[in-house]
């Protein structure tokens, strides 16, 4: 049976987690040239999620029923399968290529 984790694994994690967080901290407030990239490149990700929340919100509707297919069938319009095909068959007379050596 596995034995449960021991104090020593969990403050070890705790640790590590503290020792990352105080070194993340640490070079945010440093006055560096990556971290100002970074600062740039984070700002830009969160700038560019928020658009696209608001932009699906106000048009989310528009682009759902523009490529929503009307009608019944597997997709909308669409036949549950073409009547003249099977599975994977070929067409009638088609031979069936092979690999030779």
């Amino acid at each position: 049976m596995e034995e449960p984790w021991d104090f020593e694994f969990l403050s070890r994690i705790a640790d590590s987690c503290l020792s990352f967080l105080s070194e993340f901290v640490d070079d945010w407030l440093a006055n560096d040239m990556r971290v100002s990239i970074f600062k740039i490149l984070l700002s830009w990700l969160i700038f560019s999620l928020v658009a696209i929340h608001f932009a699906w919100k106000v048009y989310g509707n528009t682009v759902n029923d523009m490529y929503y297919r009307q009608g019944t069938g597997q997709n909308g319009g669409t036949p549950d399968t073409a009547p003249h095909l099977s599975g994977w068959e070929s067409k009638a007379g088609d031979t069936l290529k092979t690999h030779r050596d």
